[in-house]
């Protein structure tokens, strides 16, 4: 057997030999457990607040820890991937919609993580882009969560808002 062809046979082999290797490797981390555990959705007081905005707005619906790119849309003629990636893993706490899957209101419970410098350029972004987008973003403090009244005035009164300006409705 000359050398060109050992050398082929050679790197043959070596081929065969990662490709079997390789399928075992992806079969046993298939079949292996993953390292996932269940998360909560939401915090102690993040439920507090989902069952008081539940009460006191049973005409609507409460979504909770929606992604901001599920509930704004980047217009047409703007560089979408680069528009979309400014609101990349930027999440709502809360999204209120009426029964009809409008959209309401957003709501964000800000705690104490959101007086870092870093959380304060996240909301920062994340205010610019729903203000832009004509979306009222409520916040409120988790030190004096508001109560079912005080609920009320501010979606109901932004509901009433949001109906008067059809110019704000989503854009395709």
């Amino acid at each position: 057997m000359n050398i060109p062809t050992a050398t082929a046979l050679f790197i043959f082999a070596l081929i065969v030999a990662l490709s079997i290797f390789s399928g075992y490797r992806r079969s046993s981390a298939t079949s292996a457990p993953w390292p996932f555990y269940l998360k909560r959705l939401l915090t102690q007081p993040e439920q507090v607040l989902y069952h008081r905005l539940v009460k006191a707005l049973p005409n609507h619906i409460v979504l909770a820890q929606v992604q901001v790119s599920r509930v704004l849309g980047v217009k047409k003629g703007s560089r979408i991937h680069e528009w979309n990636n400014r609101i990349n893993r930027l999440s709502y706490d809360f999204v209120i919609c009426d029964k009809a899957a409008a959209v309401i209101a957003a709501i964000e419970l800000d705690d104490k993580s959101h007086e870092s410098e870093r959380r304060r350029a996240t909301d920062a972004k994340k205010s610019k882009a729903t203000l832009d987008a004509g979306l009222k973003l409520v916040r409120w403090q988790v030190k004096s969560l508001p109560d079912e009244a005080m609920i009320q005035r501010e979606i109901i009164q932004n509901d009433a808002a949001f109906v008067a300006l059809p110019s704000i409705r989503a854009e395709r």
